[in-house]
C-alpha cells in the first residue's frame, strides 16, 4: 500500500548554521567537564551587559539564578544580550546568543529546544539548570515572537 505525505513522520528542521557548528563542537567532546569547559567559553565571550538594563523586564522567569536577556531587531533580523550571575547559565546564555544572534524572529520561533540533547550537556546539568536552559530559551523564542508578530501585522 502505497503511504500518503500525511502518514509521513515530520522531518526534523535543520538547524541553523551557528547553532548546527556548536552542537557539532559539543559533539566532539566526550568528557562531560570538557563539555563545561567549552560551556563556559560561551559565557567569558558574552559581551558585557549594562547594569542599567538588570531589571524584572529583562529577567527570565523560574530560574534559580538571575537572568537577564534582552532583544533587538535590526534589518530583519533579532539581535540578543544576556547574561547570568551564574557562569554555567552565563554559558547557556552565551550559547543561546551565538546561536540564536542574527536569525530572523521565524526562524527562531521554529526552533525546538531539544538540540540541547545533541550538545550532551542535558545529561550533566543539574534539572534546575536544565529547568534554566528551557526558561530562557522560551523567552527568547518569546521576544522573536513579538517582532514576528509586529512584523506581520506592519505587513496588513
Amino acid at each position: 500500500m502505497a503511504h500518503s505525505w500525511i502518514d509521513m513522520p515530520p522531518v526534523p528542521q535543520p538547524l541553523p548554521l551557528a547553532l548546527e557548528r556548536i552542537v557539532q563542537r559539543f559533539q566532539q567532546i566526550s568528557e562531560p567537564k570538557r563539555r563545561y569547559e567549552y560551556l563556559l567559553c560561551f559565557a567569558k565571550r558574552l559581551p558585557p551587559f549594562p547594569d542599567e538594563q538588570k531589571v524584572a523586564a529583562y529577567r527570565v522567569p523560574g530560574c534559580v539564578s538571575q537572568v537577564y536577556v534582552m532583544a533587538s531587531l535590526e534589518q530583519g533580523k533579532v539581535s540578543f544580550q544576556g547574561d547570568s550571575d551564574s557562569q554555567l547559565t552565563k554559558g547557556l546564555v552565551g550559547l543561546l546568543v551565538e546561536g540564536l544572534n542574527g536569525l530572523a524572529p521565524a526562524e527562531i520561533i521554529q526552533l525546538k529546544p531539544d538540540f540541547i540533547q545533541q550538545t550532551g550537556l542535558d545529561v550533566s546539568l543539574t534539572p534546575s539548570r536544565a529547568n534554566g536552559f528551557y526558561n530562557i530559551f522560551q523567552t527568547m523564542q518569546q521576544k522573536a515572537l513579538i517582532y514576528h508578530l509586529a512584523e506581520t501585522y506592519l505587513q496588513t
